[in-house]
C-alpha cells in the first residue's frame, strides 16, 4: 500500500484485546445466577412444636483451699494434712464440669506453700485456678 506521503505502510496487529464480549458473558452469566438461585432452595414447610425451656447451666463446683498465716491448710474450713491434698485433688479430676480451685492464702504465708498447693492442684489436672484477695486492704 502507498500512502499519500509516499511512504509504505506496515501493517500492525491489533495489540488490545476487546471487552465489549467479555462483559456480555459475564452479565449473561449474573443474569442466569439471579434467576436460578432461587429455584436452588427447597424449603419443605412443616409446623414444628412450641416449647419454651431453658439450657441447663450446670455450675461449677467452687472449692476454696485456704493457708493460714501458721502454715496449715484448709479445704473449704475443714483442715486438711497436706498429704492428704493430692488425693483429695485427684478425685476431682473427671469431675463434669471443672471445679474452680480459689487459694487464700495469708498475707505472711510463705510463697513456697503456695506454690506447693498449686503445684498440687496442677498435677491433679485441674486448670481453673484463682486467687482470693481482699480488695479493701489498702497499703
Amino acid at each position: 500500500m502507498i500512502r499519500a506521503g509516499g511512504r509504505h505502510a506496515r501493517e500492525q496487529a491489533n495489540a488490545e484485546i476487546n471487552m465489549v464480549p467479555l462483559i456480555d458473558i459475564m452479565l449473561v452469566l449474573v443474569i442466569v445466577l439471579l434467576v436460578t438461585a432461587p429455584l436452588l432452595t427447597h424449603a419443605v414447610k412443616i409446623d414444628l412444636p412450641k416449647a419454651s425451656s431453658k439450657p441447663n447451666k450446670v455450675e461449677p463446683q467452687t472449692i476454696t483451699l485456704s493457708i493460714d498465716a501458721v502454715g496449715a491448710l484448709h479445704w473449704d474450713r475443714e483442715k486438711l494434712a497436706w498429704q492428704a491434698l493430692a488425693p483429695r485433688l485427684d478425685a476431682l479430676r473427671d469431675a463434669s464440669p471443672a471445679p474452680e480451685i480459689h487459694i487464700r492464702a495469708d498475707g505472711t504465708t510463705p510463697y513456697r506453700k503456695v506454690v506447693r498447693v498449686m503445684t498440687a492442684v496442677s498435677a491433679a489436672g485441674l486448670t481453673r485456678i484463682g486467687f482470693v484477695t481482699d480488695p479493701t486492704a489498702r497499703r
